[in-house]
């Protein structure tokens, strides 16, 4: 699928943040939109995609200014009070073309120049370990977290064809937590799974968090029921595991193999020392 690409200009970069994430000061969005167009985003239903006539997925606009407003905005934000930032909560910032616009690294380096108290990564993408040096230097600042819904690749392709595979997104937390860095896999949404799921994210972090599409989508599931995700469940088979109990099964599972496990918000929260 051919993705439309705009450079756009950007008259602010940090975001108040609210909802799921109102422990954080602000969420950070290199672009808008997001190439991996995952079938259960709930960003599918938010205003950004929504007043798109285009289909989520199918394009990303390049905050092409981003990395010279964020500075500005450091400083005005650092005068307020503590800045606790999450990067991203609208689009993937590692999706596919950050390779060439290096549009986040060119963020991170902003905010080495200027340090938030806090900054946590949300991606997909194995390409987030090329920026391991830098993460580095944040300290215990940062927190890097790969989703990995699912064990299974049959469904992950299912929900999330443009998604990266699963194994590569594992080795990619693996290598991030080997090099010392404060990592998580976040299992959000949990998507069907095998029983060897908990044993596979054996020592991939350095903490596991669980959400469900209930827990998640900021609607206790009614976005969720609105993109038609119970219908992909019904071609796969699996209508048991669409249901607001099913993730107690895997938690259980979860928590005999690794011990603590992060459930939906507390998973997200900053890490305040």
């Amino acid at each position: 699928m051919e993705i439309q690409v705009k450079d756009i200009v950007s008259k602010s970069i940090l975001t108040p943040a609210k909802g799921q994430l109102d422990d954080y000061t602000h969420s950070l969005n290199p672009y808008a939109g997001c190439a991996l167009g995952c079938k259960y985003c709930y960003v599918r239903q938010l205003p950004v995609s929504l007043y798109r006539e285009e289909e989520w997925g199918t394009w990303v606009d390049v905050k092409t200014n981003s990395a010279e407003l964020l500075k500005k905005d450091l400083i005005k934000a650092k005068k307020k009070g503590p800045v606790y930032i999450f990067m991203s909560s609208s689009t993937d910032p590692y999706q596919p073309l950050e390779a060439k616009t290096q549009l986040t690294l060119r963020l991170l380096e902003t905010m080495l120049e200027e340090p938030p108290d806090f900054l946590f990564v949300q991606t997909r993408s194995p390409l987030v370990k090329r920026d391991i040096d830098i993460f580095k230097k944040f300290g215990d600042k940062i927190r890097i977290s790969i989703t990995i819904e699912t064990d299974k690749e049959e469904i992950r392709k299912a929900f999330s064809p443009a998604a990266p595979p699963i194994p590569a997104r594992m080795l990619a937390l693996k290598e991030i937590t080997e090099a010392g860095i404060p990592t998580q896999a976040t299992i959000a949404p949990l998507l069907p799974c095998s029983r060897e799921f908990p044993e596979k994210l054996k020592n991939l972090a350095t903490r596991v968090v669980l959400d469900d599409f209930w827990m998640g989508d900021g609607s206790g599931g009614r976005r969720t029921e609105r993109m038609g995700v119970f219908q992909i469940y019904q071609q796969l088979g699996m209508e048991k595991w669409f249901n607001p109990t099913a993730y107690k099964v895997v938690l259980k599972m979860l928590q005999e193999e690794l011990g603590d496990v992060g459930i939906s918000k507390a998973g997200f929260k900053p890490d305040i020392k």
